[in-house]
């Protein structure tokens, strides 16, 4: 007799915990928390407005924490009125400043900003070099301890500390047997994060309070660099291929290398950063983001709907109609949702397009209706918690079956499900 499959569920790493604040919003980054969702706003954040709408979409469509760009005084005045904005329109969603170059200089000279902020990334590639270097990254730690804020120490491999790489590459040519150019380029990485955590430790701020990034565009390269820092540090880490691209190319990158580090339980925050298309809304990286995180088993965001990828028997596009308005549908009423119907996102839906597969999957599903193929009646049995319970027919089987979605949410999860069962 074989033995039972074993089934992988991820180990998290154990990392410090931090908390990110904004009023009575706390939300914990690492420790055991759950892997938590970041996206960043592309709006020039001098536009107060434009960027407060911005920030509540992404808040709505489930970023955790929205990182702004905080580049210039009028960015830094700024930021405490995109934060009014957003206290007005009932969005607590914590703000992030991305300081490069002169975020020593903005968060002294503009305490009102750094008071607004939730938490400071810190890119030690570029808060100066020499002896300027220290004496700003040194201004940057103490508005943290000064405003008591959580930093992300963000290195990047397009803007490296050069003298420390530099170093590394001397150190490397004395070496019996050099490392590749790429293996000193990690150690790089890794070591501009580790030593600047330690140096901001050392001024006195927590290092519960500090999070490190080492990011890169290559997927191996990510995987490489993330599994060393994860073993040398217990640092919360903050996971992210940076210029990932545009499309499909942007997301299939990103989700192969953040899932493989997420397996193996490496990462306490997650970004996609995509490149918009033509059009596309802001909240694509988001809704990639939550998705990686749902395929993989380690949250729950939104219901899930499955649905065939069609064939000969499914010539008609009815049931990818259906099931791309059922998805677009549930994903739209969530924020109302979760607070209305508690364990919604549990939620799983079905829309299947022939008589092969379409009522075996629709009775795994809580609800789900098998459409007819191509030659088959036209006729759409419906099966709620595994059993028929009726079949649509005519020209409105879409509407109804949403209707029969709402009816089941509100049976099941409403306020009076307790009484109902």
């Amino acid at each position: 007799m074989s033995q039972a499959i074993a089934i992988a569920v991820p180990a998290q790493r154990q990392s410090r915990q931090s908390k990110v604040v904004w009023g009575s919003r706390v939300v914990t980054v690492g420790g055991g928390a759950p892997v938590r969702v970041q996206s960043m706003t592309n709006t020039d954040t001098v536009d107060v407005i434009g960027t407060a709408i911005q920030v509540k979409e992404l808040a709505i469509a489930g970023s955790e924490m929205v990182r702004i760009t905080v580049n210039t005084p009028e960015a830094a005045e700024a930021v405490p009125h995109i934060r009014d904005q957003l206290d007005k329109m009932g969005i607590d969603v914590p703000l992030i400043g991305d300081f490069h170059y002169n975020g020593h200089r903005l968060l002294t000279d503009y305490p009102a900003c750094a008071e607004a902020l939730s938490k400071y990334r810190i890119n030690p590639g570029n808060v100066g070099k020499g002896d300027k270097r220290d004496v700003q990254f040194g201004q940057m730690i103490e508005a943290a301890m000064r405003w008591n804020k959580a930093i992300r120490i963000g290195v990047n491999w397009g803007s490296l500390d050069q003298e420390l790489l530099a170093d590394l590459m001397d150190t490397n040519s004395q070496r019996a047997q050099p490392w590749e150019a790429r293996q000193v380029m990690y150690e790089a990485l890794i070591s501009s994060a580790i030593s600047s955590a330690e140096r901001a430790e050392a001024m006195g701020l927590d290092g519960a309070q500090i999070a490190l990034s080492c990011k890169v565009s290559g997927v191996q390269d990510l995987i490489a660099v993330y599994r060393e820092l994860g073993r040398r540090t217990d640092y919360a880490l903050h996971l992210g291929l940076t210029e990932a691209g545009m499309g499909t190319k942007g997301t299939v990158a990103s989700a192969t290398a953040l899932s493989v580090l997420l397996q193996e339980g490496i990462g306490d925050t997650i970004r996609v950063s995509l490149t918009p298309q033509p059009g596309e809304a802001r909240t694509q990286e988001v809704v990639i983001a939550s998705e990686i995180l749902q395929s993989l088993g380690l949250r729950i965001f939104v219901p899930s709907v499955t649905a065939c990828p069609g064939c000969g028997r499914t010539t008609s596009s009815t049931f990818q109609e259906l099931a791309k308005q059922i998805d677009d549908f549930l994903r739209a009423q969530m924020p109302v949702w979760r607070a209305r119907y508690p364990g919604v996102e549990n939620l799983k839906v079905a829309v299947m397009g022939c008589i092969v597969n379409g009522p075996g999957e629709s009775k795994h599903a809580d609800i789900g209706i098998s459409l007819p193929g191509t030659g088959e009646a036209p006729a759409a049995p419906v099966f709620i918690d595994g059993e028929k319970r009726l079949t649509l027919r005519g020209d409105g089987i879409a509407q109804e079956f949403q209707g029969l979605v709402e009816n089941y949410i509100e049976n099941r999860f409403g306020s009076g499900s307790a009484e109902k069962k």
